[in-house]
């Protein structure tokens, strides 16, 4: 089968992939792969077996970006989504998605609105009730608890623009997503969330997507975002169709499956400021004081650091 869009899944010791692969095969309506890299450990639960699931297994982890590059390598579609293992997915987004680039070409990275996914919580004996997190007894009885699988999107927020502040450090855009407000069905946005990007194969390879050199993982929504604005494409949220994503951000045993030391952090974040700063992005058109200009005022800028990046620009 010829298909048109292959969803690259890179996991690690992921929870709800299986879960994730499932909804995604419920949900999607078009000539649509999935490719799912495991990464140093075996799915727990196994992966469903279907004619549109293709697993590889390395018994060393790549870290996320090499191993979404793996999967790359092996898509032969026009279409390439990289999504997280922990999601879920809007009836036929694939076709929605699929169908917009008919409206804006092909030099486009897009994400769909994104929703905050509700996958479980946490029940005792006693009926008292605590949001997903991390494990452990009743705060109310002291009771163990169990797990109690929901996986529903949130009715809220539903975001569809982000952008960066000039640390760089991702940020949620309130003011922008505003400014759009009535623009139509497929809107600009400054930046992504890197759970969920499409583009076109040829783009992925093109602008280096996977650039190994930011590490395993981080600042990939800059990364992306900066790549395609700055070389003169656009990234664009399409509010026809949505994901939800789960956040996982109590530490703990609800926190990341990579190894999350804050010294690979400022690796990522590091590179990303040395590219905005110097104009290193790939094929690179524009300088990176145009990208801030037309989504003037960003959270996290001002008039101040504005002129700083200006002035690296005239070095």
């Amino acid at each position: 089968m010829k298909y048109q869009i292959s969803i690259l899944i890179p996991a690690r010791r992921e929870m709800w992939l299986a879960r994730t692969v499932q909804d995604i095969l419920e949900h999607k309506t078009g000539a649509t792969e999935i490719i799912v890299g495991l990464d140093g450990d075996w799915a727990d639960p196994p992966l469903p077996v279907h004619k549109d699931v293709s697993v590889v297994y390395y018994n060393k982890s790549l870290g996320q970006r090499g191993m979404t590059n793996q999967l790359a390598k092996l898509s032969s579609a026009k279409y390439v989504i990289k999504v997280d293992a922990h999601c879920a997915f809007d009836q036929g987004f694939d076709v929605k998605m699929w169908q917009a680039f008919k409206e804006t070409g092909d030099n486009v990275a897009m994400f769909p609105i994104m929703k905050n996914l509700h996958v479980f919580d946490w029940v005792c004996k006693n009926g008292h009730r605590r949001y997903q997190g991390p494990s452990g007894p009743c705060k109310e009885c002291g009771e163990p608890t169990e797990r109690n699988v929901l996986w529903r999107p949130k009715p809220s927020p539903n975001s569809t623009a982000f952008c960066f502040d000039s640390e760089p450090h991702f940020q949620y855009d309130g003011r922008w997503k505003k400014l759009q407000e009535g623009k139509g069905d497929l809107t600009e946005s400054m930046s992504i969330q890197g759970s969920f990007f499409m583009c076109t194969r040829q783009k992925y390879w093109e602008l280096n997507l996977g650039d190994e050199s930011f590490g395993s993982w981080g600042s990939q929504g800059i990364q992306v975002a900066c790549s395609f604005w700055l070389s003169g494409g656009k990234v664009i949220c399409n509010h026809k169709t949505w994901y939800a994503h789960l956040f996982r951000t109590q530490g703990l045993d609800f926190g990341f499956p990579y190894p999350n030391p804050g010294s690979k952090k400022l690796v990522a974040k590091k590179l990303a400021k040395d590219k905005l700063y110097e104009n290193k992005w790939p094929h690179q058109i524009h300088p990176s004081s145009w990208l801030i200009e037309k989504f003037w005022q960003p959270p996290g800028w001002n008039e101040k650091a504005l002129a700083d990046l200006k002035k690296s620009e005239a070095l």
